[in-house]
């Protein structure tokens, strides 16, 4: 499957280089967060790649649940299951959890059809910001540190009614953003759809921290910022 070039894997474990990780957030998410680059003091391996590893080595169920628990640098050796029997982990050598997963019903192992579905969710998610969650923080009146940008994916899930597919297409159905104090909680809702029918629904949630009042200049310069990387990436290549 296409999903196997960013990744490596050794003695059956699983891990990521800076490049492979940053490769796909840019190229395939179309997400250019300064934590998925190359040079990032923080870096971090991006959660939808997490999510189509195991999608791509376990194999999609009618119901799955996905939640997020620790930051995934570069070069750490993971062990990912290759099947979920209810439950399943993403664990290092040390046995710590980086992603938990909950699955019901049959399994299916159609590799044109997860590959479909991982394209189409991860171009959703890359698009995240600033797409929608600017839009939501202007409702709101509240942005994040522009100096430090924390916004954590907590978890994902998804349903569907049929997996008798090839193709599938994802579409945004509703999204809104919950504040409580300096924290905040977005939700982005969509619809799975395939022949031109809704076949599912999933829910993506995710975390922002260290709130403040919202500035449309600062936020401005936020988006201009990430659309200059983008750019450059674009003009110059990895």
């Amino acid at each position: 499957m296409f999903i196997d070039t960013f990744y490596q894997l050794k003695d059956n474990k699983i891990s990521f280089t800076r490049e492979q990780a940053s490769k796909f957030a840019k190229q395939l998410a179309d997400d250019f967060n300064p934590l998925h680059d190359v040079d990032a003091k923080r870096f971090c391996v991006p959660g939808d790649l997490l999510f189509s590893v195991i999608l791509s080595r376990a194999g999609l169920h009618p119901k799955m649940t996905f939640n997020f628990t620790g930051m995934v640098s570069n070069d750490v050796a993971l062990t990912f299951p290759e099947q979920i029997n209810q439950q399943a982990f993403v664990t290092d050598d040390n046995n710590k959890q980086y992603l938990s997963v909950q699955a019901l019903g049959e399994k299916c192992d159609n590799p044109k059809l997860i590959s479909s579905l991982i394209k189409a969710y991860v171009e959703f998610s890359g698009h995240t910001f600033p797409h929608i969650l600017v839009e939501l923080m202007k409702q709101q009146q509240v942005m994040i540190n522009p100096q430090r940008p924390m916004i954590m994916y907590e978890s994902m899930s998804l349903e569907l009614q049929r997996m008798d597919i090839d193709e599938m297409q994802l579409a945004l159905a509703d999204c809104s953003l919950e504040i409580d104090g300096k924290r905040g909680n977005a939700c982005l809702k969509f619809d799975l759809l395939a022949e031109n029918k809704v076949i599912g629904h999933g829910k993506k949630h995710m975390l922002l921290s260290a709130l403040r009042p919202y500035c449309q200049d600062t936020i401005d310069q936020i988006v201009v910022s990430y659309n200059q990387s983008k750019q450059d990436y674009v003009n110059h290549g990895s």
